[in-house]
């Protein structure tokens, strides 16, 4: 596997962690995934709130460097 591919994939695993740690149940059940070079935030959610802080959580771990998708849905 090529440097940058496991360097991405390091950072989708960090994401993934960083949303499994959240104290708010609802985020800790989201996916993160790579899909054409983005990090993809998927799953759904209770409150726009919760939404907005899992982007807040993955951008933190992964950095303004790579796009972030949230494709997050409230119910």
């Amino acid at each position: 596997m090529p440097v940058a591919e496991r360097v991405r994939d390091d950072r989708r695993g960090r994401a993934q962690r960083a949303l499994t740690r959240s104290h708010v149940y609802d985020i800790r059940r989201l996916a993160v995934d790579r899909h054409d070079g983005n990090v993809v935030i998927s799953g759904s959610v209770s409150s726009f709130y919760f939404k907005q802080l899992a982007q807040e959580l993955v951008l933190a771990e992964v950095g303004n460097t790579d796009q972030v998708r949230n494709e997050v849905e409230v119910d």
